[in-house]
């Protein structure tokens, strides 16, 4: 089966007296859904941040969607993050852009023609049961829709790996399970390979998943 992320003694530091990420060993596969967890601080957003080349790789391997990260120049890095959808806590919408532009977002970074981007747009705030508000603003949601458009846009391009950096952080009870459903929707409807951090891993999922802790420098699975 083939590895869609694989790090080899990676190292993440931001000086050399704050390692973060001390030669790590692990590797995600194409079809897997992964949580990452463990306490604050532990490194789970800066590992998160690695994989789309946000935090430079120290020292060791860390390749993702087949591009080695460590020392990627910056037109490698380019098409790399067209295989990466990325989800944050804080949903980063544009808010002077309607939400089915900024579900187009990442087509119009790619070129798509204009009836390509509002097809795939409409395809997918349907998807997210958000076509109704395609022509509001950001500011006009609720956390949770926001959330949603977030993760359409995400979406957009067809990734093939989906990065989630506490994606229901901010939302309430209702709102999480909404984002949690979609996301295995995204795993199981699209094949999708996600990769979620996240401080709990929430109850009723009823999906296998792999499950990372960080702890003192090492990501070790648990099983």
């Amino acid at each position: 089966m083939r590895h869609i992320v694989e790090a080899r003694d990676l190292i993440l530091e931001y000086d050399k007296s704050f390692r973060v990420i001390n030669k790590a060993n692990f590797s995600i596969n194409v079809n897997d859904f992964v949580f990452i967890t463990g306490k604050s601080g532990s490194g789970k957003s800066t590992l998160i941040r690695s994989m789309y080349g946000d935090m430079a790789i120290s020292d060791g391997s860390l390749n993702v969607c087949l591009n080695e990260l460590k020392g990627i120049n910056h037109s490698s890095l380019a098409l790399l993050r067209q295989r990466v959808g990325i989800i944050f806590q804080d949903f980063r919408l544009i808010n002077e852009w309607n939400v089915e532009k900024n579900v187009m977002l990442p087509l119009i970074i790619k070129g798509y023609n204009q009836s390509v981007c509002k097809k795939q747009a409409a395809k997918l705030l349907n998807h997210v049961n958000l076509l109704h508000k395609s022509d509001r603003f950001p500011l006009e949601l609720s956390g949770g829709e926001q959330q949603r458009v977030a993760m359409a846009r995400a979406l957009a391009h067809n990734p093939q790996l989906l990065l989630c950096d506490e994606p229901t952080g901010s939302l309430d009870d209702y709102s999480s399970e909404v984002i949690w459903m979609l996301l295995r929707s995204a795993r199981e409807a699209l094949g999708t390979c996600v990769v979620v951090v996240t401080h709990k891993i929430p109850a009723g999922l009823r999906m296998h998943y792999r499950h990372f802790e960080l702890s003192n420098g090492e990501v070790n699975e648990i099983i």
